[in-house]
């Protein structure tokens, strides 16, 4: 399997370690309009070729796979051009930045009979798989609600809001965790620091299901956070990616029992053990690497994940719109999500 690799800034230089670990795969080009990055891939991966053009890697008829890690606005161009070289496409969160493209690009992928994969690796973490298995499997009762913390001190975009850096990834763990998509999002927040580019947000989601979410996204914070919260009637579950224990499993709750005369009633609360999971050390990506690369060579594209990556651009415009109309409820045009198995 040959493989390369479009932009090396923050991303992209995972991806291309990665591939190097996996069995039987070539990285055969990088790609980057900066010669210095470039150079920093060749002192690495001498025997890889180097450069500045995407059409040098679309005219390679021996080239397997392009695995795209440059800004979102350039996704649907250069993810386009790739199906239509005949080549599989694996592109960075988000899928597109506009739900019309992102339908395209699927459209296209299916038309073509390609895979397309997008980079929602927390679907492939180890903690986030536990916390879908108490899910499925009913430990935690009863979903109540979801909240969630993802903030830290920068990195402020020049091309995109805090919605469109952070928010992929809790929006496509709910989606995951859930398997259903929202009735309606409502958002605010405010832009801090850059004139126009929204760096504080709150949102609020609310499922079919009843269940609640509430996910705050922030660049303006004194430390680092990635903080889940999931309660459920029967027990809770606490998911800290920063944590050496990242899984915490709470056996609380609270009971009500009807009142027996009027004006009374009774709540009995229970706090039991805290149980933290063994969790498989897995790299999250390498484990969607090897994924992307099995589908490649199964001829099964991964419609489920690009069901999600579809869905979480439909959401993401949802809450810019909200936020523009200072929480207003807005629908997201959602295609309804496929059950992901990873």
């Amino acid at each position: 399997m040959t493989t390369a690799v479009v932009g090396l800034g923050y991303w992209g230089p995972n991806l291309l370690r990665v591939l190097h670990e996996q069995d039987d795969v070539t990285v055969r080009h990088v790609c980057d309009v900066d010669p210095e990055r470039l150079a920093w891939a060749a002192a690495r991966y001498p025997a890889v070729g180097l450069t500045t053009d995407i059409q040098d890697l679309l005219d390679d008829p021996e080239l397997d796979a392009i695995l795209l890690a440059t800004p979102v606005h350039t996704h649907f161009d250069l993810a386009a051009r790739t199906l239509g070289a005949g080549k599989h496409c694996f592109v960075e969160k988000p899928l597109a930045s506009s739900t019309a493209d992102a339908d395209a690009l699927v459209e296209l992928a299916t038309d073509t009979g390609l895979t397309l994969m997008c980079g929602h690796t927390f679907l492939y973490s180890p903690a986030v798989q536990t916390v879908k298995r108490l899910i499925d499997d009913g430990e935690l009762g009863e979903l109540y609600f979801i909240s969630s913390s993802r903030v830290n001190l920068g990195l402020h975009q020049r091309d995109a809001s805090v919605v469109w850096d952070l928010a992929p990834h809790d929006f496509s763990i709910l989606l995951y965790w859930l398997g259903e998509n929202p009735d309606w999002v409502s958002a605010i927040g405010r832009a801090s620091v850059v004139p126009d580019v929204t760096d504080i947000a709150f949102i609020d989601l609310s499922f079919p299901s009843g269940v609640l979410a509430h996910v705050e996204l922030s660049w303006l914070a004194p430390s680092k956070l990635r903080r889940t919260v999931v309660v459920g009637s029967e027990k809770m579950v606490v998911y800290d990616d920063t944590s050496t224990e990242p899984i915490r499993v709470f056996d609380a709750g609270v009971t009500y029992r009807d009142p027996e005369t009027f004006g009374e009633y009774h709540l009995s609360y229970r706090t039991g053990d805290i149980v933290s999971p063994h969790l498989d050390n897995s790299e999250p990506l390498a484990l969607q690497a090897a994924d992307f690369i099995a589908s490649i060579r199964s001829e099964k594209p991964t419609s489920a994940n690009v069901a999600v990556a579809r869905d979480v651009v439909s959401l993401i415009e949802a809450t810019e719109r909200s936020l523009l109309q200072r929480g207003a409820l807005r629908v997201p045009a959602v295609a309804g999500v496929a059950s992901v198995s990873t």
